[in-house]
């Protein structure tokens, strides 16, 4: 049976990742990651991710939910 777990993006995200206008935080619980990503305007994939990624889109699975703003 799986156990229940809890993780808080605020203030101890297991990983964070940093970019040109934006920054991803992520939490692993067992197989799953959960991130949320913090984009501030003028972000796009082509400028401030695909040069550190090097790949045309991202290659993450992804299931997404919007709480404000627009993509």
């Amino acid at each position: 049976m799986a156990k229940m777990q809890k993780k808080i993006l605020n203030t101890s995200p297991d990983k964070v990742r940093k970019f040109e206008n934006g920054k991803i935080e992520l939490a692993n619980l067992g197989d799953v990651t959960i991130g949320r990503a913090v984009l501030e305007p003028g972000w796009s994939w082509e400028k401030c991710v695909k040069p550190i990624v090097k790949t045309d889109s991202c290659q993450a699975p992804h299931t997404q939910y919007m709480v404000s703003g627009r993509i």
